[in-house]
């Protein structure tokens, strides 16, 4: 079976989508720096920082860094969501000694692309999308396909670690002065065999 190629399935989207609303849901701001970068001249952007899976004391502080980034470039507005890792928990149930990107990994993936879309829907926002996809550790695949069965046609396909866009976002990084972290925000990544970042 030939590879999909997100990337250019994205610059075909983009094409009919300029100044259409995008709802992106973004996991830290080193990640949604380069997306954002990419994706600010043709939506009109909201931030979404949905994750229930990333610990308290960390939660506030991604979140932190990702609305002062916001703020500095003026690239999106945000919306945050009450942070319950319950149902993280709930969702990661019998999968706690799963390896990093394994099942745990795809249920967490579920988990926040399936509010995203619930809001893009519940908001009338003509796109949904995620920056999962710029970590050279996360599978653009099963997040796609994901993205695509929630969503229809209101997905925004996306592998933004293309055109060296891992690479930018340690570049924008740099630049902003972000905090980056160095695992994916569960406890079980934490311990995990390899970091996200």
């Amino acid at each position: 079976m030939q590879r999909r190629n997100f990337d250019n399935l994205m610059q075909e989207q983009i094409k009919q989508a300029q100044g259409k609303s995008l709802l992106l849901h973004c996991c830290c701001a080193p990640c949604s720096s380069s997306c954002l970068e990419r994706l600010k001249d043709y939506f009109k952007i909201t931030v979404l920082f949905y994750n229930p899976n990333i610990e308290d004391g960390e939660y506030e502080r991604r979140k932190n860094e990702l609305i002062r980034f916001i703020s500095e470039t003026g690239w999106a507005d945000f919306i945050d969501c009450d942070h319950n890792t319950r149902e993280f928990y709930s969702a990661a149930k019998g999968l706690e000694f799963e390896k990093e990107g394994g099942a745990r990994c795809v249920k967490c993936f579920e988990l926040r692309l399936s509010k995203t879309a619930e809001l893009a829907n519940k908001h009338g926002y003509d796109y949904f999308a995620t920056t999962l996809t710029v970590s050279p550790l996360k599978n653009a695949t099963v997040i796609n396909e994901i993205g695509e069965r929630l969503g229809g046609g209101k997905w925004l396909y996306s592998d933004f670690k293309k055109k060296n866009g891992f690479l930018r976002s340690t570049e924008l990084s740099e630049k902003h002065k972000l905090y980056r972290q160095n695992y994916c925000g569960c406890e079980f990544s934490k311990r995990g065999e390899h970091k996200t970042d």
